[in-house]
């Protein structure tokens, strides 16, 4: 059902129509043709909205407004009121009703907007409960979360911190995988030796091998002396490959090589050096992928893939949203000196309908927005950056009003594969996981795709 409405309308020929028109729309309904038996009967267990016509014989619909928003402030009221009685509407909204619909009713767009009014009640619930919820965080080392997924997520790093098995991250860009590697390092018997990272994508292959592999004087220009490199420079702890996904295909082997043998020759150098790390590794890229594409090696790609450990995104996480928020507002109002206590419901209604594409870490960057601008010890919507504030969540459902819109049922698949393909990053493999069709399927139909589009 899409909500309990309780209707407060003194003409019973009119109570049924709406009974009969919103219970066919999926609503649950009870009339009342008394402005008092209906007020008594609103509740906050079982009411979602209440509609009620401004003109009622035993009290004013005005009064009834003001007495629900004053005494049940969560529960929306959509006001009824006859055509060119526009100032009455008016001072209904004015009052803190959440709509009015005008006399003669559309039932469809009467439907829509009680529709609108039970999500907005849902959506409060929601936020009272979250925002409960999340001023009791656990946490797994630096990471943060109440939810399912993260919960999933803690379980299963408790399990591998202490295997020497190859760590593969994935997630999204801005998802915390950095977190993840260091979580797993520091609850593992390797933690009193360093955490030594990387980032692949950061420079050129000829500095990257370098980098990791060490060189030896003279190896090439500006090589004025040797250095040892990470592997070296990590031994007995953990060497951290973030953004393995970029390292260069001619590099590719030697990382392998020295994965399987355990040791590393350096740039222009003939003794090989044993090492003792753990290596793991993270990536935004869909490796499965690449390596159909042969733009990544599939015996490096299982080489790293021993465990692998998904980091959701934070879209999937509910409520901890709230939690990362209320978080980051903590920490960044005392390094501002700002006396900031709470995030207003509004602004938690806006953070929870955002999709954050840039994950946790465009979260921190809005809350450093809202701590900076904010006026009040509250976070309040006007304090959120405005894509979040004006954010519509746009989904994949079709909207023609007129049959010259609609389209095939092949051209349906297509706008859905890529949306689904555009949710995930680009994420071939997640996608195909999420259509529940295997790869080969998923691939055939892009190809099919591309060579439409350019024939």
């Amino acid at each position: 059902m899409k909500g309990n409405i309780v209707v407060i309308e003194d003409d019973q020929e009119m109570c049924n129509m709406l009974k009969v028109g919103l219970t066919r729309r999926d609503f649950s309904v009870s009339t009342y043709t008394s402005g008092r038996e209906g007020l008594d009967a609103v509740d906050l267990r079982n009411t979602d909205v209440v509609l009620v016509d401004i003109n009622l014989p035993d009290m004013n619909g005005l009064d009834i407004c003001n007495e629900i928003v004053n005494n049940l402030p969560d529960i929306p009221v959509v006001v009824m009121t006859a055509f060119g009685s526009m100032e009455t509407a008016i001072a209904a909204i004015r009052a803190g009703t959440y709509d009015f619909v005008i006399k003669p009713l559309d039932m469809d767009l009467l439907s829509l907007s009680l529709e609108r009014a039970a999500r907005y009640r849902k959506l409060q619930q929601t936020v009272k409960h979250l925002s409960d919820v999340a001023r009791q965080p656990r946490r797994f080392d630096n990471l943060l979360g109440n939810s399912p997924v993260m919960e999933k997520l803690f379980s299963q790093l408790d399990r591998i911190a202490d295997s020497e098995a190859s760590l593969l991250i994935t997630g999204e860009s801005g998802s915390g995988k950095e977190l993840v590697a260091r979580a797993v390092h520091n609850h593992s018997r390797r933690s009193d030796r360093p955490l030594t990272t990387i980032n692949c994508a950061a420079m050129p292959a000829q500095l990257l091998e370098s980098e990791l592999f060490g060189h030896k004087k003279g190896a090439f220009t500006d090589a004025r002396s040797d250095t040892t490199g990470l592997f070296l420079e990590a031994d007995g702890g953990t060497l951290f490959l973030d953004e393995v996904g970029e390292i260069p295909l001619d590099l590719q082997p030697k990382l392998l090589r020295a994965l399987e043998e355990r040791c590393v020759r350096p740039v222009g150098g003939t003794v090989e050096h044993p090492f003792d790390v753990r290596i793991i590794a993270a990536t935004n890229r869909d490796l499965e992928s690449a390596v159909e594409d042969g733009l990544f090696r599939e015996d490096l790609y299982y080489r790293l893939h021993v465990i692998q450990i998904e980091m959701p995104p934070l879209r999937a996480r509910g409520a901890d949203i709230l939690l990362l928020a209320r978080n980051f507002m903590e920490q960044l109002s005392e390094r501002q000196n700002k006396a900031i206590i709470g995030i207003s419901d509004a602004a938690a209604e806006k953070l929870l309908g955002y999709n954050w594409p840039g994950n946790v870490r465009e979260l921190r960057n809005a809350m450093e927005h809202a701590v900076a601008l904010t006026h009040f010890d509250t976070v309040v919507p006007e304090d959120l950056p405005e894509k979040i504030r004006f954010y519509r969540n746009d989904h994949f459902l079709l909207s023609a009003q007129d049959p010259a819109e609609l389209i095939s049922l092949e051209e349906m698949e297509r706008r859905y594969i890529m949306y689904v393909l555009k949710t995930t990053g680009g994420n071939r493999t997640l996608a195909a996981r999420i259509m529940g069709v295997d790869r080969k399927t998923l691939y055939r139909k892009l190809q099919r795709y591309e060579e439409s589009d350019a024939s």
